[in-house]
């Protein structure tokens, strides 16, 4: 179930700081209908192809793998592989890839996924869609444990097969994978818990990162448009932005897209609670990217644009990729 969380000062204004940043003056989506019941997907995590410099500190840097549960995996459907880097929290978590870990995609290019907590929900989002006009793609990610047998992992809903720089998906974790032995998940909580908090465990205790509770990602005018539908259908609070930019906030996670031109995609920042506050505040630079981790129980990760050039897609627009699947 969705943890009762509520943000506080501290990360309120640094999700307004992004807004005015902007050039706009709305105040965070959070201020608006507090009273609205919670919706019927979350923030599950968001993907984004870096610089191989940042994503080679990612994967090494010290200091990060004592802040966060860290761990590098490659993910296998069958017929592609893909290899991340995953910093996993209570409910969500971030997956970062360097040029050359994922099929087709370029640094700039970033994706983020909603999901179910209870078994259900999606099909009743994906139905919602239907009723804005939306004809949704939908299908099952499976995922291959190593016997040359792939496996239901979870279902997918999404509004477009083609994007410029930034996808988003709806997905809703399948029972039979979450109650395969072999993956040693805990007992469901509920009836019909297919959670984001059943599937990442409880790693995270054992680190300060808890949940990403903000994020910005700059991306196209035209991905906006296509991708949002999707977060209104699932009752994600949506705000437009005298920019064309949207906030979004599922009660514990504010989205931010900024529109730019495609050659300046890329995640921005990242705003993250932490298990405690902390003792004293600390930054580290990773790669090309900056952690600075308190005062409070709060962390700012913030990222240098791409370089320019670096974002140049060499075969048209995107499609939906594999690392957005993967987990």
């Amino acid at each position: 179930m969705r943890t009762p969380w509520r943000i506080s000062g501290f990360i309120a204004a640094a999700i307004a700081s992004l807004v005015i940043a902007s050039g706009t003056s709305v105040a965070p989506a959070q201020a608006e209908e507090e009273a609205r019941p919670d919706p019927l997907l979350a923030f599950n995590h968001a993907w984004a192809m870096v610089d191989r410099e940042t994503a080679d500190a990612i994967e090494h840097s010290e200091y990060l793998g004592e802040f966060a549960d860290r761990r590098i995996n490659t993910g296998n459907d069958g017929s592609s592989t893909w290899t991340g880097r995953y910093l996993l929290g209570k409910e969500t978590y971030l997956e970062f890839f360097g040029p050359g870990d994922a099929p087709d995609a370029v640094a700039g290019d970033t994706g983020l996924a909603v999901s179910a907590d209870n078994d259900g929900d999606l099909a009743i989002a994906t139905d919602n869609l239907h009723k804005l006009g939306v004809d949704p793609v939908e299908f099952t990610q499976v995922t291959d444990l190593g016997d040359g047998n792939p496996i239901p992992w979870f279902d997918v809903t999404y509004t477009t097969a083609t994007y410029d720089t930034f996808f988003s998906w709806a997905m809703e974790y399948r029972d039979e994978f979450l109650g395969d032995p072999r993956l040693t998940f805990p007992p469901p909580a509920y009836e019909g818990d297919v959670s984001r908090d059943r599937y990442n465990r409880d790693r995270y205790l054992d680190h300060q990162m808890r949940d990403v509770i903000g994020i910005q990602i700059a991306t196209t005018a035209a991905d906006i448009d296509k991708m949002v539908p999707l977060w209104r259908a699932a009752g994600i609070t949506i705000r437009t932005l005298k920019d064309g930019g949207v906030l979004a906030f599922d009660g514990m996670t504010t989205i931010r897209l900024l529109p730019v031109p495609a050659e300046k995609a890329g995640v921005r920042h990242v705003i993250l609670a932490l298990n405690e506050a902390a003792e004293e505040p600390h930054t580290e630079t990773i790669g090309n990217s900056t952690l600075h981790v308190g005062p409070g129980a709060y962390a700012l990760w913030t990222f240098d644009p791409i370089e320019a050039g670096a974002t140049a897609r060499s075969k048209g627009p995107g499609k939906p990729l594999h690392p957005a699947f993967g987990g």
